[in-house]
């Protein structure tokens, strides 16, 4: 009984080793959070800026084209050629119906060159209000200057 009684009022050395399985366990929920929250991180209003040198977008139907003039009023085109004057009401009522019977209807906004920020801005706005997840803007080529 000497023995074993020798043995168990030794201690134990201690060890001085980094357990690494906890840091790899917090390490995978913190990658799984972050790609969880990346994608819902998307603060600003989807569009497609346009470039000087674009190239003109290939379409199966006529899209939806609201213009702003420069003094801020609005006009819709549902289809080519044909452009009237709305109000603001309006313009968001009949878009809104037409998102409503086709959800990946195209649509446009033109702004004047003298159109102001705010005025652009507004519209996108009232678009998005209206059900259109996503708005493009029309722009002309650059001209290159002439030698």
């Amino acid at each position: 009984m000497t023995v074993i009684a020798a043995r168990s009022h030794r201690k134990r050395k201690l060890k001085a080793e980094i357990n690494v399985v906890p840091y790899i366990d917090v390490m995978l929920v913190l990658l799984v959070i972050f790609m969880i929250t990346a994608p819902l991180l998307n603060l600003g209003v989807d569009i497609d800026l346009p470039q000087s040198n674009a190239k003109s977008l290939s379409q199966d139907k006529d899209p939806i084209v609201v213009s702003v003039d420069a003094g801020g009023n609005y006009f819709l085109a549902v289809k080519a050629g044909s452009n009237e004057a709305v109000t603001a009401d309006a313009l968001a009522a009949r878009v809104a119906a037409i998102v409503s019977q086709n959800k990946d209807v195209q649509v446009l906004i033109g702004g004047d060159a003298k159109a102001s920020y705010q005025a652009i801005s507004t519209t996108i706005d009232l678009l998005k209000s209206a059900g259109v997840d996503k708005v493009s803007l029309i722009s002309v080529p650059k001209q290159a200057p002439a030698k």
